[in-house]
């Protein structure tokens, strides 16, 4: 197998096989051997499932001769691959995210999704971190649904709870506090008219292109001179709906001749008449995220914020408007983009586009990277949590593969996941010779605990995949097999050559059943034979040769599978 692939590619996944085994003191990791892989030979990607088997057998010899000979052997051979390469291992290994500074006054950390949909695997990111940092210092969780856009990204009423299962899911706890914005409207309007009292903001009646053109020009809005009282009188008119959308937004007074234009007298309130799905019609002006976020931050004594370095525009307005009402701004850490090849779209509005047209048959459906439908493929939560804990915070643009995760993931879960038999192509085929009526198997090779089952042979018949049929073969964990003219002789049972090893069924101990498949913007559903185990519906079982799967259902009466990945 390894010859298909060239020594070049050996080389760089032995190099990073045994530099992560150094790195991690003889436990090295597949997703992030594999990860620092195609993050060098980007031309891999497109066949990182492939090598992902290559991955797996350089790790695992890596990391028992670091067990075994100890880290100067390991170096040694690093060094014969590329030298530079050992430098750059750590000495130590990274225990979990880099603690926070400024925790004197304790810790308070914020997630904030907005619930037009269930969260997303991008999600994830902010979900893990915030959490794990908040458990770090003992500090507190706030989950806040910024719920205050109606028309653009108007939430979805279901998505609140959704939200919060796929949070605890995810984490295995729950937020200390969760907070709805659109719940909150009295406090964001008391702060509002506190700004305009001071003479912080004021109400523009321009419209937006016309803004737009003085905020490029430098020049001062005519509304900007404005007295209190009729600013107040202009925000009431705003309130009680004789402004129609577009008529009027409340800006926060800043300084016209700041370098950044996004700076310039920012929006923090418009106008939107559109139903609210949690409130109604209750309000007919709402405040923009900017504004909004920031009196929650405050209110909620939000110590630390981690946002994306694309929103450094959002603190410097925000800390425009802490400066007006004499607060003190968050500690802020940013980090840069992540993008998962091969995971699909992150945009939960495209996602719940493709729900309501019936392109999915829900938010968990298989084909779309949504937390529901990782949970309902298997997905360990702690696989996720690890790979974005040991990504940190970075302002480096990221770009991973999905492979990367599901390799991490089979490391996770391979160790309780019992294996079966599955075949999709199936074709009979008679053996002979000293045949026991039955044999027994143990359900995982390293885990004696996970049992064992009966496999009957009394039919002298087994079942192969057409593939895997050939003159000269091993039945896995049976015998080695001979065809003379068409006729299948048991050989061996030990395994004394290499000739291919091939996984099977007896027509005796197996069912049919359904495979699910999800591939790119395809869904497939296969009819196949598989053992007839005795097996739990939400368990995650491993397909000999063929990868993971979760039981969906499984009765005398429909049995089902959803494959996770290989």
């Amino acid at each position: 197998m390894g010859d298909a692939w060239g020594e070049e590619t050996i080389l760089i996944v032995r190099k990073y096989a045994l530099q992560n085994a150094l790195e991690y003191d003889g436990d090295g990791q597949i997703g992030s051997t594999l990860g620092r892989v195609l993050a060098e030979r980007q031309d891999l990607r497109s066949r990182a499932k492939e090598l992902s088997s290559i991955v797996k057998d350089e790790v695992d010899r890596a990391n028992s001769m670091m067990r075994s000979e100890g880290a100067a052997s390991v170096r040694v051979l690093i060094e014969n691959i590329d030298p530079e390469a050992v430098q750059r291992t750590k000495q130590t290994k990274r225990e979990g995210l880099k603690p926070l500074d400024n925790i004197a006054a304790g810790v308070v950390l914020r997630f904030a999704p907005n619930p037009n949909g269930p969260l997303s695997i991008g999600h994830a990111r902010g979900v893990v971190i915030n959490h794990e940092y908040a458990s770090m210092h003992d500090g507190k969780m706030v989950l806040r649904f910024d719920d205050t856009d109606t028309t653009v990204k108007p939430p979805l009423k279901e998505a609140y709870e959704w939200i919060i299962e796929d949070y605890e899911w995810l984490t295995g706890s729950k937020p200390d506090v969760v907070v709805r914005a659109s719940e909150r409207m009295p406090v964001y309007i008391r702060y509002a008219k506190e700004m305009l009292q001071k003479g912080a903001g004021y109400v523009c009646e321009c419209s937006a292109e016309d803004f737009r053109s003085l905020r490029v020009s430098k020049k001062a809005c005519p509304h900007r001179g404005r007295t209190v009282e009729e600013n107040i009188e202009a925000w009431e008119k705003m309130l009680d709906g004789r402004f129609s959308p577009g008529d009027a937004v409340v800006r926060v007074l800043t300084d016209m001749s700041l370098p950044n234009p996004a700076l310039r007298d920012w929006p923090a309130w418009r106008i939107q008449h559109e139903a609210h799905p949690m409130v109604g019609n209750s309000y007919l002006a709402w405040p923009l995220l900017d504004f909004q976020s920031a009196i929650e931050d405050h209110e909620q004594g939000v110590t630390h914020i981690i946002r994306g370095k694309d929103l450094m525009d959002s603190t410097r307005k925000q800390k425009l408007l802490y400066d007006h009402m004499g607060w003190e701004y968050p500690e802020t850490l940013y980090w840069g983009r992540v993008s998962i090849h091969g995971s699909g779209s992150f945009s939960t509005s495209e996602i719940r586009r493709g729900v309501e047209n019936k392109m999915y048959s829900g938010w968990d459906d298989p084909r779309i990277p949504t937390l529901r439908s990782m949970r309902r493929k298997g997905f360990d939560p702690a696989a996720l949590r690890n790979f974005w804990v040991d990504m940190g915070v970075t302002q480096k643009d990221v770009a991973v593969a999905m492979e990367s995760i599901e390799a991490s993931n089979a490391a996770s879960i391979d160790s309780t996941s019992r294996r079966i038999s599955l075949i999709s192509n199936p074709v009979n085929i008679s053996i002979q010779g000293e045949i026991p009526c039955e044999i027994i198997l143990q359900f995982h090779p390293d885990n004696p605990k996970a049992g064992t089952r009966k496999v009957s042979l009394a039919s002298e018949t087994v079942t192969i995949e057409e593939e895997d049929l050939s003159d000269s073969f091993r039945l896995k964990e049976l015998a080695n097999v001979e065809s003379t003219k068409g006729v299948f002789e048991i050989g061996s049972t030990e395994r004394d050559d290499d000739r291919p090893i091939v996984h099977w069924l007896s027509p005796d101990s197996s069912v049919t059943c359904e495979l699910i498949m999800a591939n790119g913007s395809d869904l497939s559903v296969l009819s196949c034979l598989v053992e007839d185990a005795d097996l739990e519906i939400g368990e995650v079982v491993q397909l000999e040769r063929k990868g993971f799967a979760r039981v969906e259902d499984w009765s005398q009466n429909s049995r089902r599978l959803l494959w996770l990945h290989r």
